[in-house]
């Protein structure tokens, strides 16, 4: 299944693209953190290596994602939410078997 973004999303970091002319997209990442053991990752991306998936989405935005990693965020949809004050990207993984409490990390 491919990585997909909202609407929101995708929004979002097309914004922020702009203000970073070299990149064309966000690379999706895990790390081994937390209590459950993964956490979410994203950062900007300049040119996609040679064994990285790459999925388009709306607005010209590109998905990144290594395949080693692909196992831990397959169907992932990558949302961004604006709840009272806050903002933040919302991950809905369907390979998600956990969460802590604080919603930092996940595990699969």
């Amino acid at each position: 299944m491919p990585i997909t973004m909202t609407e929101a999303a995708a929004r979002h970091v097309a914004n922020h693209l702009q203000r970073h002319s070299q990149a064309i997209g966000v690379r999706l990442g895990v790390k081994t953190t937390g209590c459950s053991g993964l956490a979410y990752q994203l950062e900007y991306v300049d040119a996609p290596q040679a064994d990285d998936l790459v999925f388009e989405q709306a607005h010209g935005v590109k998905v990144v994602v290594k395949p080693d990693v692909l196992a831990f965020v397959d169907g992932t949809e990558l949302d961004f939410v604006r709840e009272g004050l806050n903002e933040s990207f919302k991950f809905n993984n369907p390979n998600e078997r956990d969460r802590c409490g604080c919603g930092e990390s996940f595990r699969v």
